[in-house]
């Protein structure tokens, strides 16, 4: 199993869960690309704009504490198309609403489907990603997420201003016609397999994952110990065996991390217009905050295979706190393109290694618990993002000096993360060699 390497059935996982976080990338950028337009036809100012981007978060919040511990229950498969559904059916309503409380309303109820999207997309993958280069392989999928970005950034550059910002709500119903063919040919989760002692679907599985295993249904899955793992309360076992420091940690760099990704993408459009950019060209750094995010996730994620997550991680949190100094004190158009890129890497970037960290740190039965609780907590901190940054904006200040409130959970992020315990981290030490007959130790895929 170790030695197995990446096939069609890892590109199959693969593909689907970058189309899955690629409209999680889209639902969080279209909100600040039609902002805008959205703030003139409604009448709202930038509090109001805030406030509402918040509510919208409170959602994801509600969704990642209820969707992740539920999947590690009764599967991360079919909640995974739960929240398809309901990010495509109230996104589509909500560009249809024709005030803005029916419109909030709708984003939060979407906005649950996007909460309960990202763990269980992330620990699927960290399952069944193989070993050697799983950091760059999460990492690149992640990158999913900033396609989303790029493409609702494009249509707010070509198409919004002929047909509106309601145009980008519209599209969010494409995932609801993809729903047959996910749960056709998506894999369940193997832990939830082994649980349930339902050796011929794992037989089946694994032969795809490793062609060469030759897996049987009678083969010895360690079932009694499996059940005997999954026992309990899941939340409760994120703090057992001396993991409690660790896991506050955790929480505390996703609320710095996300705090910045969330007032990035609602206000970047805005600030830069504010400070005298048209709205094209203000949309342009959206764009460039997209690539920076791809950028710095291929990267890291390299470096993570070579170096380890932590030193890695905690550098792009301090290179992110220079980074946003830097942002609020020039106005040389190619350095704010460099530095906006760095940006987008040091946040949504750092976020996309932080979360298979995160989520390998945690035992098997309760990774998506594990990342779900960590990003349930770190959506207070994309809750308070919007309103923050517009309480700014709103103040009798250069809008670029907003950039300087980034600087703070940046560095707070990176000295987070220098009190995780790895010691006392799974990291797959149940790993084992395959034997004959005696196969599948519960642990992520090699």
């Amino acid at each position: 199993m170790a030695q197995s390497k990446f096939n069609r059935f890892h590109l199959l996982v693969f593909l689907w869960c970058v189309f899955a976080i690629a409209f999680d990338g889209y639902d969080i950028a279209m909100y600040g690309v039609g902002l805008p337009i959205m703030m003139e036809d409604f009448g709202l100012t930038a509090v109001e704009a805030g406030a509402v981007g918040s509510y919208t978060l409170i959602g994801m919040m509600v969704g990642a504490f209820v969707f992740g511990p539920l999947a590690d229950i009764v599967g991360r498969k079919k909640v995974l198309a739960i929240c398809m559904f309901l990010f495509s059916v109230f996104t589509l309503l909500a560009g249809l609403a024709p005030t803005i409380t029916i419109f909030t309303i709708m984003r939060f109820i979407a906005a649950l489907g996007m909460g309960g999207l990202m763990p269980n997309v992330i620990s699927l993958m960290t399952e069944y990603s193989p070993k050697k280069n799983r950091a760059l392989i999460v990492a690149t999928m992640y990158c999913g997420y900033s396609i989303g970005g790029i493409l609702a950034s494009l249509i707010g550059m070509f198409v919004m201003e002929e047909f509106g910002w309601r145009i980008l709500y519209w599209i969010g119903i494409i995932p609801l016609f993809t729903l047959p063919f996910f749960m056709k040919k998506f894999p369940e989760s193997l832990s939830y397999y082994i649980v349930r002692n339902k050796g011929e679907q794992l037989a089946t599985i694994l032969n795809q994952v490793d062609p060469g295993g030759n897996y049987q249904a009678t083969d010895d899955y360690e079932f009694a110990s499996a059940k005997e793992s999954a026992k309990g309360f899941p939340v409760k076992k994120l703090f057992a065996q001396n993991r409690m420091i660790s896991t506050f940690a955790f929480w505390t760099a996703v609320f710095s991390c996300l705090l910045m990704v969330y007032g990035l993408n609602t206000w970047l459009p805005k600030i830069m217009q504010a400070s005298g950019y048209g709205l094209t060209s203000s949309l342009s750094f959206n764009l460039i905050l997209s690539v920076g995010q791809i950028g710095g996730s291929l990267l890291g994620g390299y470096l993570v295979d070579r170096i380890g997550h932590r030193k890695v991680l905690v550098a792009m949190y301090f290179i992110g706190a220079v980074t946003f100094v830097a942002l609020s004190m020039t106005s040389n158009l190619l350095l704010l393109y460099i530095l906006i890129a760095i940006g987008g890497a040091c946040t949504v970037g750092t976020q996309n290694l932080a979360n298979p960290y995160i989520s390998e740190f945690y035992p098997k039965e309760v990774r998506a618990t594990g990342i779900g609780i960590a990003l349930g907590f770190g959506r207070i901190g994309a809750i308070l993002a919007p309103v923050l940054v517009g309480l700014l904006l709103a103040a009798n200040l250069a809008p670029q000096n907003a950039f300087m409130a980034f600087a703070v959970p940046s560095v707070l992020g990176g000295i987070a993360l220098l009190f995780v315990q790895e010691k006392y981290g799974s990291f797959d030490k149940l790993d084992m060699k395959p034997k004959e007959n005696v196969v599948y130790n519960q642990s992520a895929v090699k």
